[in-house]
């Protein structure tokens, strides 16, 4: 079947997650390798996003997943957790904390990053109820994605995803990002909003009131906003609050975990010493649908109390076969030494991406491992609000797909950021890839810029042309 013939069948029936359903018809894509997703016409993409910054491992080692997740199947292909155990789940939580700091050693299995967020919630919450405390609320931070389901999304600091389903469950508090830190010019400027921020914090916990509070929620690296970051002082000055009011610190790994800046958890690498960790997608490089709340033993203390139960679970928590392929996915990372491999890589994946910063349209690139993200700076005399605007018509994600390069232009706070997180895989020859499509890409959006707004939306349909034309062919 031609890639036209799949297009249209996926216009029937699919309902595609966050593509309007009135769209353009999708690329299809049949097959991975390394770095690399080939569509239906046989065309190799560059996957410049580890998809949705997931695929740690690549798009390879397929055969040794899938015979990994076909040893399980003819032996036992379900069982709930629901007062029973199997042995690839009861690896997997020993594996896992092997891995983790020390002291978290009780893993809960969930199918997904957001599910995880909420039962790291609902754990912080009764955790407190089974010490006579009625606390509920749970501080994130402005901008933080933390997955899009209904409890989740009390935690979420994106307005354009919270707003329309609003009003949300009750106790999500937002307090400011470190923005503030990655703009800082110098140490001492750092310093100094690391400390503002900080105050921010207890002023926000003594103004809801600390006895409300269960927890606070942290990416060590906060990818919405443009992969933000600060020094180890905010982590520890984080930890020391938390501990100060007798709040739980949870740590959001769901991107950062297995690798990605070079550590099994980047909580390691920025100096966070959180009571619960809740991660997924890397933990079986999205080859299995899984993820997990990790927690420290601190935590479950008063759940070993008689007759004490979490009140949580779902069908598929730790399903033998996702467990199976997750364990699969951490022994290859293992053998072949991938957090090692990113770590001895960072640089000249580093130095790549700074190689743009010198761009007319560049205002800043920041990252860390393999997570980087390059922020556009508005065109002179534009207003913020119209940048934009500016930004979408000039299709910058369109023309990177023109290249063969895969990632995405994200707008978080109107602000456009242009993200890179390769698979732990890639290799200098892929970074290169990357920066010169981003390069010539923003050498064209400034010279339609200069030369009239107009020309952008002409572009926008060339790209919308010849989208249909390789439909078609």
């Amino acid at each position: 079947m031609n890639a036209l013939a799949w297009a249209d069948r996926s216009q029937a029936h699919l309902w595609r997650h966050f593509a309007p359903v009135a769209g353009p018809a999708p690329q299809i894509f049949v097959r991975g390798e390394g770095s690399y997703l080939f569509d239906a016409n046989g065309d190799r993409y560059l996957d410049a996003l580890s998809d949705l910054y997931c695929v740690n491992l690549g798009h390879s080692y397929g055969e040794e997943l899938g015979q990994a997740a076909l040893a399980q199947y003819r032996e036992l292909g379900f069982l709930s957790t629901w007062g029973n155990a199997h042995p690839a789940t009861i690896e997997l939580a020993e594996r896992l904390a092997e891995m983790t700091p020390a002291g978290l050693n009780r893993v809960f299995f969930t199918p997904s990053g957001g599910e995880s967020v909420e039962a790291a919630w609902k754990i912080a919450r009764q955790y407190f109820l089974l010490r006579g405390e009625n606390r509920y609320k749970g501080i994130s931070r402005k901008t933080a994605y933390h997955g899009t389901t209904l409890g989740a999304l009390g935690l979420n600091g994106i307005d354009h995803l919270r707003e329309p389903f609003e009003p949300l469950l009750r106790g999500g508090v937002q307090v400011s990002n470190t923005r503030e830190v990655a703009l800082a010019d110098s140490a001492a400027e750092k310093a100094a909003a690391v400390q503002r921020i900080l105050a921010e914090v207890e002023a926000t916990i003594q103004r809801e009131g600390p006895e409300t509070i269960a927890m606070l929620i942290i990416e060590p690296v906060q990818n919405h906003g443009g992969m933000l970051h600060a020094p180890e002082s905010y982590a520890r000055g984080l930890r020391a609050l938390c501990d100060r009011y007798g709040i739980l610190l949870v740590a959001d790994e769901t991107i950062t975990a297995f690798g990605r800046v070079g550590e099994w958890f980047a909580s390691e690498s920025f100096g966070f010493d959180p009571d619960i960790i809740v991660t997924a997608k890397g933990l079986s490089s999205a080859h299995a649908v899984i993820g997990a709340v990790i927690v420290h033993d601190r935590v479950l203390e008063p759940y070993r109390e008689p007759g004490a139960l979490l009140q949580h679970g779902n069908t598929f928590g730790g399903h033998p076969v996702m467990a199976a392929v997750a364990l699969k996915n951490l022994e290859i990372m293992t053998r072949i030494g991938l957090p090692a491999q990113v770590r001895a890589r960072t640089p000249a994946l580093e130095g790549w991406m700074r190689s743009l910063a010198s761009h007319p349209l560049v205002a800043q690139v920041r990252g860390a491992g393999f997570l980087w993200a390059i922020e556009l700076r508005s065109p002179e005399h534009l207003r913020r609000d119209a940048t934009r605007s500016v930004y979408e018509d000039a299709d910058i994600t369109g023309r990177l797909r023109e290249r063969r390069v895969l990632t995405r232009i994200a707008f978080d706070d109107d602000i456009p950021i242009i993200n890179v997180a390769p698979p732990l895989v890639a290799e200098d020859v892929e970074f290169e890839t990357i920066t010169h499509a981003i390069r010539e890409v923003l050498d064209e959006v400034r010279d339609q810029i200069e030369g009239g707004f107009a020309l952008l939306s002409e572009r926008q349909h060339q790209l919308q042309h010849q989208h249909q034309e390789r439909m078609v062919t």
